[in-house]
């Protein structure tokens, strides 16, 4: 690897294009090393994530008007609608993909310096691969260099302290993976990545308060944009430049400003990117900051049990980072977390809810663990309650800790029982993790989708689809990487204008 330096330039200075951070990357998508078997390994085991959190989301509202906006533009020879038959344009097929694979925000993470979901680009690479009739191999060198230039951004650049979305990574690294899925010039990826970023950079308010149902459809539109803009790109237009180094570019004014130097790792030519090796994937259906919370609750539900009970508790403290504690923590000054009748989005990123469900029922689950009647519970809405989160400097350094042995992204429980008895115990990461108690291998992923998919996707479709996605590299066919289903049940919507 190597380390690049990235700080703005005034537009008076002598700035080659071939030292933009934009051009780096067009040259990592165009560079021909070839996808090592580990990480073609791991690329179809985030296809077959993807697909079964579609599975478990896909007759909810938000998919259902994603899916029917997508439906508006039917296409002979397009990209598949993840639970529907028929072609649309790959753009809108990507936006619908997006949405299904987002909504329970239970798929993959990488977490540095900034959050991410990498899983995020593998729509729009695979609308946009069925709708050219790519092979199975374009595909897997496509989703390594989107996960490659997403793990890298995230490592060097910094977006939610200033309160950027952390999609503004996920146009540029799905628009260098179209880049190497297409087999395009390192001119027209340069112009793609410029664009996709200038059009995919917005506000956290997404992620803030109340949170809406926006939340998933924020990356699919990122997608989307980055599918429209490798089009233009490739049509001979251009885009503002230099993207991210520029006089009025998005380090001057949206980042740290135009004196701070970013610091982001690149690999060398010619060697390979694992950067999906990096990434993990979620057994629960919660913020991935959660994940590690949820087994430490389950872990020490019989001891509490012992003691007394949750009823008995007079107080959690999770001693944890500072992502964890401002962004779904006490820290976040945000009451919508504390509040019965909240979003599940906003349940969903709320530490505090999360703890002491798990906690009292032993088990998480995408659906009854979010209920209303399940949220608004007096037991649970008490300990709730009781419970505050503390960033904790040494679980800070954990998180940002470049050794992946000694990242965490854990906490310490200390709960207090009525009685002045504490209980405390710690777990530095979830289960799943690659380091946890139980890592994810080829059959958990397997497991993850024939669970998610029970009563949705038939038996014979399952079966079907585990098949050809297992003989990706050999697949000449993507379209056998749709799901079909019955959508009879989906979510009712009102009428839209397109």
């Amino acid at each position: 690897m190597r380390i690049h330096d990235v700080y703005t330039h005034l537009s008076a200075d002598n700035f080659p294009k071939a030292e933009h951070l934009a051009w780096k990357f067009s040259e990592l998508a165009t560079d021909p090393v070839e996808v090592t078997p580990d990480v073609s390994e791991m690329i179809i085991n985030r296809i077959i994530d993807n697909a079964a959190v579609s599975a478990a989301s896909v007759l909810r509202r938000p998919v259902t008007v994603a899916r029917q906006q997508a439906q508006s533009h039917p296409r002979e020879k397009g990209g598949k609608v993840f639970g529907i038959s028929g072609s649309y344009s790959p753009e809108w097929a990507a936006f619908a993909n997006g949405v299904v694979v987002r909504e329970l925000d239970f798929h993959d993470t990488f977490l540095a310096a900034e959050y991410s979901h990498p899983g995020d680009n593998i729509p729009p690479l695979l609308a946009v691969a069925q709708a050219q009739r790519s092979s199975g191999r374009d595909l897997i060198r496509g989703i390594a260099t989107a996960y490659e230039v997403q793990v890298e951004l995230v490592k060097g650049i910094c977006l939610h302290e200033h309160k950027i979305d952390h999609v503004a990574h996920l146009g540029p690294s799905a628009a260098a993976g179209l880049g190497t899925l297409l087999h395009v010039d390192e001119e027209t990826i340069y112009q793609a990545i410029g664009q996709a970023l200038h059009t995919t950079t917005a506000t956290r308010q997404s992620r803030k308060g109340e949170i809406s149902s926006w939340k998933a459809f924020a990356p699919a539109f990122a997608g989307k944009m980055a599918i429209e803009a490798m089009d233009r790109a490739m049509r001979g237009e251009g885009s503002p430049a230099p993207i991210w180094e520029g006089e009025d570019g998005v380090i001057a004014w949206l980042l740290s400003g135009k004196d701070h130097v970013y610091h982001v790792p690149l690999p060398e030519h010619g060697e390979p990117k694992l950067g999906i090796l990096e990434t993990y994937t979620k057994e629960h259906s919660a913020e991935y900051q959660s994940q590690a919370p949820i087994d430490l609750a389950r872990r020490m539900k019989p001891l509490v049990d012992a003691a007394g009970g949750t009823e008995h508790i007079a107080e959690i403290v999770l001693r944890t980072s500072h992502h964890t504690h401002y962004v779904i923590g006490t820290g976040a000054n945000d009451p919508q977390k504390m509040d019965p009748q909240a979003s599940r989005e906003t349940l969903d990123h709320s530490i505090m809810y999360i703890f002491a469900v798990a906690l009292q029922d032993g088990v998480w689950h995408h659906e009854f663990s979010y209920t209303r009647k399940r949220s608004t519970r007096p037991e649970t809405v008490e300990l709730w309650h009781k419970i505050r989160t503390v960033e904790d400097p040494e679980w800070t350094r954990r998180y940002h800790s470049d050794d992946p042995a000694k990242k965490a992204f854990g906490a310490k429980a200390v709960i207090t029982m009525a009685d002045g008895t504490v209980i405390e115990d710690e777990l530095a990461v979830a289960d799943a993790h690659p380091l946890g108690a139980r890592p994810f291998a080829r059959e958990n992923y397997i497991e993850k989708f024939r669970t998610l998919a029970q009563g949705i996707v038939i038996d014979s479709e399952q079966e079907r689809f585990l098949h050809a996605v297992q003989s990706l590299p050999d697949l000449d066919d993507l379209d056998q990487l749709n799901i079909e289903v019955d959508i009879s049940n989906q979510a009712a919507t009102k009428a839209g204008l397109l």
